[in-house]
């Protein structure tokens, strides 16, 4: 079985330090091949390259912007009136990707709107999250880079987030019917959404186009105190031939340098 392969979210880890250019060559001191990150959008872009090319690292993961934060979003592929801006953020996405080399990116799907019920706009939002997701197909395929959807739950993180299930996103992705189209499977969401890691995890693999880890229920690092076992859930990605990266998305117990034991122990194996 092949080793896994992990990389630091820099949003979340080297937090330390101001910027993401250094936390980028922090990551790659520390022993990470790749970074990830939510939102670089405030950054200039050169410097960011700059800073990859010197560390020699790759970047495998950004979000699409949120869109108004002080406003209340937080994605936009599935709310009803901001089509247009869902797209500006997309190319926004692309150019940054491109500069970066990266190939993945998460089409964040956004809130249910305040004030609104989830059964009444459910369906509205689930046809406009499918349009801009077929829309959002055709471009990455010109750039050859996979779009991600990314559950996240309702119980804890964000009561308003459209996409609350890992069921409700392989209905969406089925509909869809895009492979370039696929599934981002934080465990720490999963666990809180569904749990029944085990059969989620194999029954969705065929659709599964990265993963993130943290520790549940305060989202630390995977040695933390928790529920999950992560020994056995890397053993269960390692026979399933998981070639991906583990995005470490997880909020360090003290400081990141700290919080690195566990991923030193797996790569010393």
């Amino acid at each position: 079985m092949a080793a896994l392969k992990f990389c630091a979210n820099i949003s979340w880890l080297f937090t330390e330090l101001p910027d993401f250019s250094s936390r980028i060559s922090a990551a790659a001191s520390a022993g990470f091949q790749a970074v990830e990150a939510a939102w670089l959008y405030d950054s200039d872009l050169a410097e960011l390259q700059e800073a990859k090319e010197a560390a020699g690292v790759e970047v495998v993961l950004l979000n699409t912007p949120a869109g108004d934060l002080q406003a209340g979003d937080l994605g936009l592929g599935a709310v009803p009136g901001r089509e247009q801006d869902f797209r500006h953020g997309l190319d926004l996405s692309v150019k940054y990707a491109r500069a970066l080399d990266c190939k993945r990116i998460h089409l964040m799907a956004g809130r249910i709107p305040a004030g609104a019920s989830r059964s009444a706009v459910c369906r509205e939002m689930e046809e406009v999250f499918v349009q801009n997701l077929r829309y959002a197909a055709e471009i990455l395929s010109k750039e050859g880079i996979t779009g991600l959807i990314e559950p996240i739950n309702s119980r804890i993180t964000d009561p308003r987030y459209f996409l609350d299930s890992p069921h409700q996103a392989a209905a969406i992705l089925e509909k869809v019917g895009k492979p370039n189209i696929q599934l981002q499977m934080d465990l720490y969401h999963w666990q809180i959404m569904d749990g029944n890691l085990t059969q989620n995890i194999h029954k969705y693999f065929p659709i599964i186009g990265h993963v993130q880890i943290a520790q549940v229920p305060g989202r630390n690092e995977p040695d933390s105190d928790g529920e999950l076992s992560f020994g056995y859930l890397f053993r269960t990605l390692e026979k399933l031939g998981y070639r991906g990266y583990l995005g470490c998305e997880y909020r360090p117990s003290e400081s990141t340098e700290k919080s690195l034991g566990w991923i030193r122990r797996y790569w010393a194996q």
